[in-house]
């Protein structure tokens, strides 16, 4: 797989080429090394033939000396002279030639030592033997002993020269050797490392076709993607920029024209021909903004106010963010948007908010009304009811009694009804101040709270340890308070209340109840009960304000407890969950977060 991508890669091709260059080149440097040794061995060669043929000439020039030496001493006639005193001269003048030839050849050079110490003995007793010749006869004892000295003398310079031909034509057979040796690779190298770079460049040649192929295609494809980027840019409502800031030149995709109104392409002087569409109060917002300022080479959103063509007021967000391309210029490229609708509709929002709050204030003031005004004639009806009630029964008839009974009972479900309004609105509250406390603290007041009614039911609470959270406190106490007022509410008859309050920490992964794209912990709390239950159907709806499964004869309750159970889990980021089996029990689940 790696290969194939590597085959596949711009690397590779660079790779083939430069290996295309460096094998031409090798092929150059080993061709013209083989010439030269083609040439070295021919002139080694054509050297041992020069020297051989020197040595022989220069034996032949010795020859002659003595053959004029003998023709005088036969017919003492000067003129058999002539050849003896010209060999001298050639005999020296082939000796350097000889010497010249074997100045680097350390053994022949001692060879040529010995050849001239030879040579210049037979030409001393040559002399000897004339002179002597002038005074003696032929048969003269000390002529013929010089003479047989010279004899031997020639015979050892003969000697020495055939020697050194022997030398110098067995180097000629080894370099012989290396020069057919050479004559003989040197082809062959040449045309295997040919065929290696033809091979190379067959590759690359595919590679290169393969890629004109591609880039055709990849051509074709962008020239897709630039259709359908404009085509994007019209639908969204946006265009493209570039500022080559080296330049200062500007471009703009067409759409940015049709943004103003104007004909694609409809004018060319960048940013000030755009400008003239901007907003007179807006365009000190441009002249503030420097490409040497930008953040982290980024171009920070920023939202200004433009004149079309045809005078229409828009609303633009211009971003971008600076890029180097390959030629090194450094290139500021953007895009613009047209958020004329979400600017408008963030306005209407504002005013919606400003609208919000006024109806929030107004809410507060019916909670104060809630709290005070409406409680205080409720409480005066409740005084003068239990006055009634208590000096005037005796004058009343059954009918006034039941009348006065059912009043008493009014007047306290609007008493309930109104407390737990206040609890619901305390619980919606944005005032939410977090403090870490001990929940089993909480737990005990909320017991506290209820505890007229566990005496008079004879309820049995059960409770794990429970952990330290950073929590609002009140809430989590008025929680408590609702889920075991709940309970107790809800008891069988003649079976006495049991209340079991659990406690375990888990994660949102191990939970099927809740949501599993985060990796969260939570402070899992159930409160288990044996009391009448509800059918699970109605698990959901139990949450829901002002909801009851019972009627309110059979069970006092303004259906607001469970809702706010609701909100109060809610606030502090968590989950409720509520499970129930008639006559059996209900269990509430509560996932508080440990981050709250």
């Amino acid at each position: 797989m790696k290969l194939n991508s590597f085959y596949k890669s711009p690397i590779f091709l660079k790779s083939i080429f430069v290996v295309s260059i460096f094998a031409i080149f090798f092929i150059s440097a080993i061709t013209f090394k083989h010439i030269n040794l083609l040439n070295d061995s021919s002139k080694r060669v054509k050297h041992s033939y020069d020297v051989n043929l020197e040595l022989e000439r220069l034996f032949s020039y010795l020859k002659d000396s003595e053959t004029g030496q003998r023709g005088f001493l036969i017919t003492k006639d000067s003129t058999f002279l002539v050849p003896y005193i010209n060999a001298k001269k050639k005999i020296d003048r082939s000796f350097s030639i000889v010497k010249g030839y074997t100045k680097n050849d350390p053994v022949q050079e001692d060879n040529l030592r010995k050849l001239q110490f030879y040579i210049n003995k037979r030409q001393n007793y040559l002399s000897i033997a004339l002179h002597l010749s002038l005074k003696k006869p032929l048969n003269d004892p000390e002529l013929k002993r010089k003479l047989l000295i010279g004899k031997k003398t020639m015979d050892s310079v003969r000697s020495q020269i055939n020697y050194m031909i022997a030398l110098e034509k067995k180097a000629l057979k080894g370099r012989d050797k290396r020069y057919k040796d050479t004559i003989k690779v040197t082809p062959v190298f040449i045309y295997v490392t040919l065929l290696i770079t033809l091979l190379l460049i067959s590759i690359s040649y595919i590679r290169i076709n393969r890629d004109l192929e591609k880039m055709q295609l990849s051509n074709n494809r962008l020239k897709l993607m630039n259709e359908s980027s404009s085509l994007a840019e019209i639908v969204g409502s946006f265009g493209s920029w570039q500022l080559n800031i080296a330049r200062n030149e500007y471009s703009f995709s067409d759409n940015i024209y049709r943004l103003l109104g104007c004909e694609p392409q409809s004018f060319e002087n960048g940013q000030n021909d755009f400008l003239k569409y901007v907003h007179p109060e807006d365009v000190a917002l441009f002249d503030s903004l420097n490409t040497n300022d930008l953040e982290n080479d980024t171009l920070p959103p920023f939202t200004y106010r433009v004149i079309r063509k045809d005078k229409q007021l828009r609303y633009f967000r211009t971003t971008g963010r600076i890029v180097t391309n390959r030629s090194g210029d450094t290139i500021l490229i953007g895009t613009t948007s047209d958020v004329t609708d979400e600017v408008l509709a963030s306005l209407s929002l504002e005013q919606q908010n400003i609208e919000l709050e006024a109806s929030n204030k107004e809410l507060l003031a019916f909670n104060y009304v809630a709290s005070h005004d409406l409680q205080e004639p409720l409480r005066k009806i409740q005084t003068f009811i239990s006055r009634l009630s208590e000096k005037e029964s005796d004058h009343l008839s059954d009918n006034g009694k039941e009348y006065i009974a059912r009043i008493h009972a009014s007047a306290d479900r609007m008493r309930i009804l109104i407390d737990d309004l206040l609890q619901y609105s305390r619980a919606n509250k944005t005032e939410k101040v977090f403090e870490k406390v001990n929940l089993n603290d909480l737990l005990e007041n909320a017991k506290f709270d209820l505890a007229q009614s566990i005496e008079e039911k004879e309820a049995i609470i059960k409770s794990d340890t429970l952990p330290t959270m950073t929590v609002i406190p009140f809430q989590i106490q008025q929680l408590f308070i609702n889920l075991i007022g709940n309970s107790l509410k809800y008891s069988r008859e003649k079976v006495k209340p049991k209340i079991k309050i659990s406690y375990q920490k888990v994660t949102a992964a191990d939970e099927e109840l809740i949501p599993k794209n985060t990796k969260e912990k939570y402070c899992k709390i159930t409160f288990e009960d044996n009391g009448i239950g509800f059918e699970q159907e109605y698990a959901e709806k139990i949450f829901i304000l002002f909801n009851r499964l019972h009627n309110k004869n059979e069970y006092a309750g303004t259906g607001i407890g469970l809702a706010i159970c609701k909100k109060i889990v809610e606030n502090h980021r968590g989950y409720i969950f509520a499970e129930g089996k008639p006559n059996k029990g209900a269990i509430f689940t509560i996932y508080l977060s440990e981050d709250c």
